[in-house]
């Protein structure tokens, strides 16, 4: 191979990786929920609809609620992360719809973002009774145990200390 053709591929094999991992940190764009359109949102009137007529305008809700006379909700949500990373909240439209005891509306309410609640775990791990058990514990612990008492045994035996005596 000559200098010339070592010095291509390596620049071409240089130009790939910078193309790959140029990708890596391009932001996925993501949306999950209700689409809302602006105009049909606004058509939607307190006292004047109900919930036949919502239900028309706007489709089925993304979730209703069991109290407050089965409000319904609508939400979109916009998120944003980079590679492998965890999605981060970067919009968010949540329109509630109450109604009242008839099936009218009663109020049209927006909230945002600020609604978004971060949780964050305590730890990695579920606190258990009994003894710690290391990892090769668990890996190797079984061993020995097959055709023990109560544990599987030849067909034929019994494994309980009772039944048959064999000579």
């Amino acid at each position: 191979m000559s200098l010339k053709s070592v010095r291509q591929l390596t620049a071409a094999a240089l130009l790939a990786s910078c193309v790959f991992g140029a990708s890596a940190c391009v932001p996925l764009k993501s949306h999950q929920g209700y689409v809302i359109d602006a105009d049909l949102v606004n058509s939607v009137q307190t006292g004047t609809d109900t919930r036949q007529s919502v239900l028309a305008t706007l489709g089925k809700p993304t979730f209703t609620s069991e109290f407050n006379q089965g409000d319904w909700y609508y939400v979109s949500r916009e998120t944003r992360n980079y590679a492998y990373n965890n999605p981060h909240v970067r919009d968010q439209t949540t329109l509630r719809i109450s109604f009242d005891d008839k099936g009218n509306v009663s109020a049209v309410r927006r909230s945002g973002v600020e609604q978004v609640a971060s949780i964050s775990p305590s730890g990695k791990t579920t606190p258990t009774l009994g003894k710690k058990r290391s990892f090769f514990d668990e890996l190797f612990g079984n061993i020995g145990t097959v055709g023990a008492v109560g544990g599987g045994g030849q067909p034929g035996q019994s494994n309980t200390g009772g039944g048959r005596d064999t000579p």
